[in-house]
């Protein structure tokens, strides 16, 4: 029985680490560079911009976290309390606002844009809702998948419920995960993915 529980809780701490919250960008610019219009962009530039937010938006808030972590002498647990993960969503924050600069300043077109700046406010948006409440920051991105899939739905007129499908079996697998390692209660994980999909409709529907 012991062997089981750890095998289960390995697992979960997989699944956690290969579903981290910084991956809504790279999944929604592949999604956008293969099945929009998009896809008649040369190879070379797409894979450019999937190079720079890559770097933005995965490796540098990866590697600061991290380095803040051991700086501060705390295990992932530990990193995971509430009043600790100010300093980790600030570090996120101000990758995500670079890359949506440089963007900007390299002409690159709003609609790719629209996708990093959906995660930035998934991202603003957790940090200040931390402050009193420990939302789930892995299931707001895979909330947020699910919310830019909607919107692109919306934009290029496709069904997407199969997708959706997907999307939700992912976001209750992942939920299941954070609970099964006691980061999150049931609430903490649903709202995390409500809040995402919200706010990554929202900002490329109108922003």
């Amino acid at each position: 029985m012991m062997r089981r529980n750890q095998q289960i809780i390995l697992a979960a701490r997989v699944i956690s680490m290969l579903f981290t919250p910084f991956y809504l960008p790279i999944i929604g610019l592949i999604a956008l560079f293969t099945f929009s219009y998009m896809s008649i962009f040369p190879w070379a530039y797409k894979l450019q911009v999937l190079i720079m937010v890559y770097l933005f938006t995965i490796l540098l808030p990866t590697v600061m976290i991290h380095l803040y972590r051991r700086y501060q002498g705390w295990n992932l647990i530990e990193l995971g309390h509430r009043e600790r993960r100010m300093i980790p969503y600030v570090l996120s924050i101000v990758c995500y606002f670079s890359c949506v600069y440089v963007m900007n300043r390299l002409h690159i077109p709003h609609f790719i844009i629209s996708i990093v700046i959906a995660a930035l406010m998934v991202q603003i948006i957790c940090a200040i809702i931390n402050v009193w409440w420990k939302i789930s920051t892995h299931t707001a991105a895979i909330g947020g998948v699910g919310g830019a899939l909607f919107a692109f739905a919306e934009y290029l007129g496709f069904n997407p419920v199969w997708w959706m499908c997907v999307v939700f079996l992912v976001a209750g697998i992942l939920g299941t995960c954070r609970m099964i390692l006691r980061q999150h209660s049931l609430s903490q994980v649903i709202g995390g993915f409500w809040v995402g999909f919200v706010c990554a409709a929202v900002s490329i529907l109108f922003i």
